[in-house]
This record gives C-alpha cells, structure tokens and sequence, in this order.
C-alpha cells in the first residue's frame, strides 16, 4: 500500500480508503490509485483484512479426491457460499491421507465451519468436531453428532429403483453393499425390506462392496464366474453407487454380457459420470445442488446466530430411468 501511495502521489491511509471502497477520496482519485496499483500488480489481501476483524469468512470443505459426486457437490457449494459473502476451501482425503488430517488442515486456514461431503470418520469424532466448530455431515446422518445433516431419503430412492425392477419383471435382483460409504447402511436396509415386500425373501443376496469402480469390477467377475460354473447370472444389481454401477458394467460388456438385455444395473447419487457412458446409466439421483445449497446455509446461519442448534434435511431422491434397465430375461430355470 505504501508503494501504491508514493507512485500515486497520495497517503497510505487514502490508498485503504479507496481499496475498502469507502467514502473520503473522489472518482479521478480512485481511478489513479486503482491504475497504480494494476500497474505495480498489487491487490489487498482480504484475508488479512477479514483476520484482522476476528473474521475469516472462509467455509472449508472435506472432500474424498474419488468421488464423482463430491465434485458435483462441490460445484454447488462454491456459488452458494459467494452469495452469502464467504469464501471457500478444499482439503481432500484420499489414500495416505485421512479425513482427521483433511479437516484440520482447514482448521489450522482458520476456517469458520466446515462442511464434510460423506464422512467415513467414527462418530465420536464427529461429534467432537461439532463441539469445537460449525460442522455440516452430507450424505451421512450420524444420530446425537452436534453438526447438521443434509442427506437424502436413502429408504425411498431405493424403494423408487426395485419398483422399478420389480415391474420389468425382475426377481432375482442383487444389491452391492457399499461398506462404511455414506448411506450404505440405509440402501442395504431398504433392499432388503423392497425384497421382502415383493415376497421375494428367498432371493436376497448382499454382495460385500465399497463406493468404487473396482468394487464393481470384482463383482461383475464374481457373478461371471458363477455362471461358468452352472450358477445363473442375476437378471438386475443394484449398485451402491454410480461408480460402482460402472465398474460393474465394464466387467460384464468386456465379457460379452448384454446389458440390459441379459442383465439390468442400477446405481444410486446421478453423478455427471451416469451421463457420459454410451448407454446411459439409470440411477437414483441426488439433487447436489439442493444439498449444497442446504449444507451452506446451515453452515452461514448457525454461524451467524451461534446459539441456534443443529438441523437436518432430508431431501427427496427420484429415479432417473436411462439405458441400463429393462425387461426381465426368460428364466433359465435352475442351474
């Protein structure tokens, strides 16, 4: 600032004024200092600024690197956040990384709140993250946690999607079990109900799985190699997520399987990737943009009403109906 006063042939305290935008330095002044100061390519460091009040106005987001759908949710996050005046800041967990060391690395940037798209961390420590800051968990509801909760109705978008299998005429329907992946817990439960409730208790199989395209990948194997052993293939998977639909897939297209003609799949969250593949990926969708929106907003106002206590919302997912799922085939009766 002193550098822009001494080339602009002002005070420093005039050149503050003119870059808080306030009043006390008229429009050619303003315009000589703002020229200077593109000139010489300096440029006020709001954050410093903001620290010096007490303020940071920065949002931080935990983030997983592998998941699409966290880079849908993170696009939704970064408009919201502007409009409400705060800046935002990513710290990824991935492999060699955990989520614990992601979340303070936004603490130590002096981050006001922290937003956490699909935590896998235990509850004890989401529980203590909400005691020492504004914390928001998307995607993964951890009952008596002190943070807020977005997510959708994981019970009813799977209940939308075997419907939908049931009523093509599908029976012998598989689900992926996506581990400890946020919202797995409530998919596996509502699979196992949707099964029950269509009398088809005797036909329930949960195959062991993660959120990722090689959990898929070993499953489409699995069931390949059972049907080369006199074991029938399933006639639809529903998968625990989108990248696990995919993985699924390319095993069983590279194996000459038909889908959806031989086989149906089904995955769940409606990631940018559910559109880009040559057959259409139908999918449960969750709205990311709603969700972001929401987790944004809880973060700002509890931060800005500090006594309000932790909310939830529960958002309605929709059955997206694309190219993966069709009629049942004849059953080949048993092996």
């Amino acid at each position: 600032m002193a550098d822009v006063a001494e080339k602009a042939g002002v005070s420093r305290a005039l050149v503050s004024i003119v870059f808080r935008n306030q009043a006390g330095a008229g429009q050619e002044t303003r315009e000589r200092v703002l020229r200077v100061a593109d000139e010489i390519g300096y440029r006020p460091d709001s954050a410093a600024r903001l620290l010096a009040r007490g303020r940071s106005r920065t949002l931080g987001v935990m983030f997983t690197v592998q998941q699409t759908f966290h880079t849908d949710l993170i696009t939704g996050i970064y408009p919201e956040a502007e409009r409400l005046g705060y800046d935002v800041l990513l710290s990824g967990a991935t492999h060699g990384r955990s989520e614990a060391k992601a979340v303070e690395a936004l603490l130590s940037h002096r981050c006001e709140a922290v937003i956490l798209l699909g935590p896998d961390a235990e509850p004890a420590f989401l529980d203590e993250l909400g005691q020492r800051t504004v914390a928001v968990s998307v995607s993964r509801r951890v009952p008596r946690a002190r943070v807020d909760f977005v997510h959708s109705a994981e019970g009813k978008g799977v209940r939308q999607a075997m419907d939908h299998l049931v009523e093509l005429g599908h029976r012998r329907i598989v689900h992926i079990d996506g581990g400890r992946g946020p919202g797995s817990a409530e998919r596996r439960r509502a699979y196992r109900a949707a099964m029950r409730r269509h009398g088809l208790e005797a036909e329930v199989r949960v195959i062991p799985g993660h959120h990722t395209e090689e959990s898929g990948i070993e499953t489409g194997r699995l069931l390949l190699a059972e049907r080369d052993g006199g074991r029938p293939l399933p006639t639809a998977v529903l998968a625990g997520n989108d990248r696990c639909a995919m993985g699924l897939l390319m095993a069983l297209t590279r194996a000459g399987v038909d889908v959806p003609r031989d086989l149906s799949v089904v995955g769940y969250d409606d990631s940018h990737l559910s559109h880009l593949m040559p057959i259409g990926l139908t999918t449960v969708r969750q709205d990311a943009l709603l969700m972001a929106e929401h987790a944004v907003r809880f973060a700002v106002e509890r931060l800005e009403a500090r006594e309000r206590e932790p909310r939830e919302a529960v958002l309605d997912p929709k059955l997206v109906v694309r190219g993966t799922s069709g009629p049942a085939p004849e059953d080949p009766g048993p092996a």
